[in-house]
């Protein structure tokens, strides 16, 4: 099992346009950011990467973990570093979850964590804000996680990797237990990255919410009275 935690420092934030759930724009404190890397045939096989940040105050930084599998006993195994991350969170006050299309991430994990008799289901101790479906309440169309990161001008520094990819990928870890030490290290760390990527973009997105959805919608509206003059 590869377990990896990262800091990655943000400083003193401007919440003024951070995105409004439940009448609040600082429920990020309470919050846990969250994306799976998972390989499913049929049914879930396996989680390949699970990856979580927080936002420490004290630190004025991302608090990020990650777990990701070398073999088949890993399968189990990053269920339980997983179900032990979130009793942690709990422990320490977090309430909410933020995810892109979180229904798929929550199915999955779920799905596991009742396979092997783990007795938690993540819906039951967080409340989930998805960005996907805030985006659509407004816009009233779908979007995709990279998409939406143009729009709000993050450039990763991790290089994309399909669904399919990864799991193929997946799927040689939990087939072959020499795979991993097979595997070239640039290729691990583009798994890694490409996982920490998404957790760390939800925040941002999430702490500029409203400059940029709401800009776009004020354009919108002027360019629909420019159409009408």
């Amino acid at each position: 099992m590869i377990t990896r935690e990262n800091d990655i420092y943000v400083g003193d934030l401007d919440n003024s346009g951070a995105l409004v759930f439940n009448g609040q724009k600082d429920l990020f404190k309470q919050a846990i950011f969250f994306d799976l890397e998972h390989y499913v045939y049929k049914k879930p096989i396996c989680v390949g990467v699970f990856g979580c940040c927080y936002f420490e105050d004290s630190e004025k930084c991302l608090k990020i973990t990650q777990y990701m599998i070398e073999n088949n006993q890993d399968a189990y195994d990053i269920l339980i570093l997983s179900k032990s991350y979130f009793e942690k969170m709990i422990k320490e006050n977090k309430k909410y979850i933020v995810t892109f299309s979180g229904n798929n991430d929550y199915t999955i994990i779920n799905y596991l964590f009742q396979r092997y008799k783990l007795h938690f289901k993540v819906q039951d101790f967080f409340i989930g804000i998805d960005l996907q479906k805030e985006y659509e309440k407004i816009k009233k169309t779908s979007i995709g996680l990279k998409a939406l990161e143009k729009e709000f001008g993050i450039i990763r520094d991790s290089e994309l990797i399909s669904g399919a990819n990864l799991a193929k990928t997946f799927n040689k870890i939990i087939k072959d237990d020499d795979y991993m030490n097979r595997m070239p290290e640039e290729k691990k760390e583009k798994i890694l990255l490409y996982n920490e990527q998404d957790v760390v973009s939800l925040f941002h997105m999430y702490i500029n919410w409203n400059n940029v959805i709401k800009i776009e919608e004020k354009n919108s509206d002027e360019n629909r009275e420019k159409a009408l003059e």
